[in-house]
């Protein structure tokens, strides 16, 4: 079955319904090293749809609306270094789940970002 899509999008990408989705971008920001695709708000405090950038990988979020509650996620990603990526989840706010360790396919981690979304930080080895 062929499948088209927009360039510069994924096949599946998550979308979060989330609290406070400008706080959200800000931790991607921080943590990973997101950057804003397009953002359109719902008024000027709520973000109505947003997409960020990781990489190759596309994300879109807003914030939870009394209409569409906050649905999170857990969610995979590879980074260039393990270890650093968890401590600044960590200084944005996140917890921990799991410290960095080796693991058969890469250094891992867990945490929950303030969001409630859970992320398994990995570099490959």
């Amino acid at each position: 079955m062929s499948t088209t899509f927009p360039e510069g999008y994924n096949q599946v990408m998550p979308y979060l319904i989330i609290n406070n989705a400008a706080g959200f971008f800000t931790f991607m920001q921080t943590v990973f090293g997101a950057t804003e695709k397009m953002k359109t708000m719902r008024d000027e405090e709520k973000i109505m749809h947003a997409e960020l950038q990781v990489g190759e990988s596309t994300m879109m979020y807003c914030d939870a609306t009394d209409s569409f509650p906050p649905q999170n996620a857990g969610l995979f990603i590879y980074v260039a270094d393990c270890d650093a990526a968890y401590e600044r989840a960590l200084e944005q706010g996140a917890t921990s789940i799991m410290a960095p360790v080796d693991q058969e396919y890469g250094r891992g981690a867990g945490v929950r970002d303030a969001f409630g979304n859970t992320w398994w930080i990995t570099s490959a080895l």
